[in-house]
């Protein structure tokens, strides 16, 4: 068979899924039935995908990532080492939910650091930041930093990923890439 990515010799790929050019999936990862995969994304060792997630291009799947059927992720989007989504809010062995699936949206942009937990129908905002082992129970505001357990916000961050300090006037200027953002109304946005 032709195809555009790599995948290890111990990588399951199930049937109808589609996999972007220069994409790696890496050992023992089982990529379910029907997913959407971008170009260039790595996907770790031992990463299961479920059936019908979309990951965007140039996604970054870190080892023992568990990504769960009503997950879909934007482009550039990092998932650390060990972290999970859920897919269910009351999850029990004899009781089937299958039809009850929640559904998780990650921007563009955004890091989900290492075991991080993101409880399922919470979006994740383009750029935002999610600390090491947080727990994320509510919807995350675009360029905003969360960490704990239960995740709570402690700023705001760049692009680049850098701490943003606004002044007085609600402007803060990124000390790597010079970019400007406004803070109006709780909300960031990039200006320049």
């Amino acid at each position: 068979m032709n195809k555009d990515y790599y995948n290890h010799e111990t990588a399951i790929i199930d049937d109808g899924c589609k996999i972007g050019k220069s994409t790696h999936i890496w050992h023992f990862s089982h990529i379910m039935t029907n997913c959407t995969i971008g170009e260039n994304c790595n996907i770790g060792q031992n990463v299961v995908i479920s059936p019908n997630v979309i990951l965007g291009n140039n996604v970054k799947v870190q080892n023992n990532v568990s990504i769960y059927t009503g997950v879909t992720c934007d482009d550039d989007v990092f998932l650390g080492p060990s972290m999970v989504f859920t897919n269910v809010i009351n999850p029990r062995s004899a009781i089937s939910r299958k039809n009850e699936y929640a559904k998780t949206h990650v921007g563009k942009g955004a890091t989900i650091g290492a075991n991080a937990t993101i409880v399922c129908g919470h979006d994740i905002g383009a750029y935002a930041f999610i600390g090491a082992g947080a727990v994320v129970t509510k919807n995350v505001s675009p360029f905003s930093l969360w960490v704990g357990n239960p995740a709570k916000q402690m700023g705001w961050i760049s692009e680049y990923g850098h701490r943003l300090q606004f002044d007085k006037e609600g402007i803060a200027i990124c000390s790597e890439s010079k970019e400007k953002y406004s803070l109006e109304k709780g909300r960031v946005n990039k200006i320049g």
